[in-house]
């Protein structure tokens, strides 16, 4: 297939562009910068869409760059990468003479309200109690085309995984020093994916003509706390990892809204996307982490 990858130039596109091309397929990326193999947002907006078989989408401002503040100008910047670049790809779908066959958008786990019981699969409530959810509904009605001519998939994406890139960036220089630890209380659950299982999810919502609707892009192990994942990530290093990170020094640094997406988290079940027939390379932690920090 020919896929058009917006924003595949970071850390999860990198990864889905490697397998879609180890798959056979061929992959154009949509980034800020022209190049070989890539268009820009601006020839997209001018030219419409590329002929392709996919779309997916990936851009969007990093939300937890702990260099830039927690105010309303990069709330816009957060808001608009993703809507924009969403409504943009969207819109050019819409007004192709030959639409794609599908159109998979990856949004965030933010949707389903953070809980130390509840449990949500792809057909919990949410959306609609802070900034996060909220933009998580935005974004996916963004993408919503009319019709039914293209198959249309979300993947809900927890903690992505994965090496020179995503959480474990921020997280392997204190652990390597033997000063991690759990984030705040650590009781919090921490639903997380190994980057080539979201890049897989991806290639499999993309080749497989029976799968719509919203997938959670998150491992089947979805008990796991954040302490465990510190315990986890030390034990991968061979170094303790009893230090907490206060609560007061996460709402220093990122905002006290943005600091609920450390301190607090979700059970999430990714119940559709096993019926969808996605078999994990990482279902289990402790594998994931050992292959991330190799």
């Amino acid at each position: 297939m020919r896929v058009l990858v917006g924003g595949g130039t970071g850390f999860i596109g990198t990864a889905l562009s490697q397998l879609l091309r180890a798959r056979g397929h061929e992959v154009t990326l949509v980034s800020r910068k022209p190049g070989p193999g890539r268009i820009t947002w601006e020839e997209l907006a001018a030219s419409g869409l590329p002929r392709c078989d996919a779309v997916v989408n990936l851009a969007g401002e990093n939300i937890l760059n702990p260099l830039r503040r927690w105010n309303e100008t990069f709330q816009k910047e957060v808001l608009s990468s993703r809507l924009e670049t969403t409504q943009l790809l969207a819109g050019a779908i819409t007004k192709a003479p030959q639409p794609p066959q599908a159109w998979v958008l990856v949004t965030g786990v933010a949707y389903y309200q953070p809980s130390l019981t509840a449990e949500y699969d792809e057909d919990s409530p949410g959306g609609n109690f802070d900034f996060f959810s909220n933009l998580v509904t935005k974004w996916e009605a963004a993408a919503r085309l009319p019709g039914d001519s293209t198959r249309q998939v979300v993947v809900r994406s927890g903690v992505v995984l994965g090496r020179g890139g995503g959480a474990i960036g921020h997280m392997l220089l204190p652990f390597r020093l033997g000063l991690g630890g759990p984030i705040g209380s650590g009781h919090q659950f921490f639903p997380w994916i190994h980057v080539g299982d979201l890049a897989g999810i991806l290639a499999h919502a993309l080749e497989a003509s029976h799968v719509q609707g919203v997938l959670n892009g998150v491992a089947p192990a979805s008990a796991t706390t954040n302490a465990e994942f510190a315990q986890a990530l030390g034990a991968a290093l061979g170094r303790p990892a009893f230090i907490p990170l206060p609560s007061a020094v996460v709402q220093a640094v990122f905002g006290r809204e943005r600091a609920v997406m450390l301190l607090e988290g979700q059970k999430v079940v990714p119940r559709r996307t096993l019926a969808a027939g996605y078999r994990y390379s990482f279902p289990e932690l402790r594998a994931a982490l050992r292959e991330v920090v190799a």
